[in-house]
């Protein structure tokens, strides 16, 4: 699913990453570890397409549209509801039935109550479930998750767990996290920056 070669990140004479070989397969499941500057969301970007790489070679074999990604932002917009929000984002999409898996979704990450309400009322933790059900709501065959667990309280964190352990063996999945311990059972592969 995605094959790198040397790969590297400067920003202005800063090397983020340098000469990294990465071979993931497909339907594999990769945590990322390392601390605070380490290049995990760098890397994570890059890998979502977001960010281009600045040396080596990368193939992602997943079209924009078959890939889901949370970053350190949920990426959904304040002034729209929950429900709108999902409705837009599976219209850009293109999902069958977007109405239905958004209700899916909403319900699965316990936001159903407020599906109407603007998310500049959501608490950091909803924000970061709507972002989650934003990811997965087209079913893409690649997940990049950068610190997915981050604002998520006990019951949203246990949630993320259920789903990664579904995901797990039926997709490619990449997670940076600072509590590999909550996944590390699911990693099929191990990066530490």
């Amino acid at each position: 699913m995605i094959q790198a070669t040397a790969l590297g990140r400067r920003f202005g004479d800063r090397d983020v990453i340098r000469g990294l070989d990465l071979d993931i397969p497909r339907d594999a499941f990769l945590l990322v570890t390392g601390g605070n500057g380490s290049g995990k969301s760098t890397l994570l970007s890059i890998l979502a397409g977001l960010l281009a790489p600045t040396d080596g070679l990368l193939k992602v074999s997943a079209g924009r549209g078959e890939i889901g990604y949370v970053g350190h932002e949920p990426l959904v917009y304040n002034e729209l509801t929950a429900l709108e929000n999902l409705d837009l984002f599976g219209s850009l999409y293109r999902v069958a039935g977007r109405r239905e898996r958004a209700g899916m979704l909403l319900e699965r990450y316990s936001l159903r109550d407020v599906r109407d309400e603007h998310v500049s009322t959501f608490s950091r933790g909803m924000q970061q479930r709507l972002g989650l059900c934003r990811a997965l709501l087209h079913d893409p065959q690649l997940l990049i998750l950068d610190e997915p667990y981050a604002a998520l309280d006990a019951a949203g964190s246990s949630l993320l767990d259920e789903q990664l352990g579904e995901l797990a063996q039926t997709r490619t999945v990449v997670v940076s996290s600072h509590m590999p311990e909550r996944i590390e059972s699911l990693a099929t592969l191990k990066l530490a920056l």
